[in-house]
């Protein structure tokens, strides 16, 4: 099993921001830290599970197209070479060859069934293989859900393991301990897509403050609504 990054960061950005969420609209709702527990955790293991599995069939069903249009391919290689080898001229001729260049590359590209395949699938169909395992998949997104996920819980589970049962402060440091993992998963969110780390940092803070403030507003409304 191989644990892929871009992945993780998916999972880990989803899980802090849902969890962070949950812990806004309980805070809102004015409700015990005991029950913030109870609901982050189960939203890090069951929303977590579900990102997971649909991270794995997603890519599974991915993988699965990608290769009947691979056989597909290869079929109209096999029974349609001339029509085959007039879409590679076509596609190479759009790039601006011509004359015996552009009849070389022909001739080069369809000269090993492979490569020939392999233009036609990204040229043609703009597909590229992805050499990512389902369940690598599956497992990165979950265990980064879960790891970055939990550090809106922290603070609660400190603060009542130490016997202070103040949900404010725990709130208080529940928000400057997320806000900081937002921008560091931004930044190295950043990173892999060599963009600007601290464009993304302040995005992905952004994002993930915007879904807080919303669920602690529900959560304030609805404790309003049926006090």
């Amino acid at each position: 099993m191989k644990l892929h990054f871009e992945d993780f960061i998916y999972g880990s950005i989803d899980g802090s921001v849902t969890t962070f969420a949950i812990v806004a609209g309980v805070i809102g709702a004015s409700l015990s830290p005991g029950i913030i527990l109870i609901l982050g955790f189960g939203n890090l293991f069951a929303d977590g599970f579900a990102m997971a599995a649909g991270s794995y069939h997603a890519s599974k069903a991915r993988n699965q197209f990608i290769e009947m249009k691979r056989k597909q391919e290869e079929w109209e290689i096999d029974n349609m070479a001339e029509q085959e080898k007039d879409e590679i001229r076509e596609i190479y001729k759009k790039k601006g060859f011509k004359d015996e260049l552009l009849e070389e590359i022909v001739k080069t590209i369809t000269s090993k069934r492979k490569v020939w395949v392999d233009t036609m699938m990204r040229e043609e169909l703009g597909l590229i293989e992805d050499e990512k395992e389902p369940f690598d998949s599956s497992v990165s997104t979950f265990v980064g859900f879960n790891l970055i996920g939990v550090i809106p819980l922290i603070p609660f589970m400190i603060l009542i393991f130490m016997g202070i049962n103040t949900t404010s402060e725990s709130f208080v440091y529940s928000v400057i301990s997320v806000m900081i993992a937002f921008f560091l998963v931004g930044m190295i969110k950043g990173k892999i897509v060599k963009k600007s780390k601290i464009k993304s940092g302040f995005y992905t803070l952004i994002i993930g403050g915007i879904a807080a403030l919303v669920a602690y507003f529900v959560g304030y409304g609805l404790h309003f609504l049926v006090s």
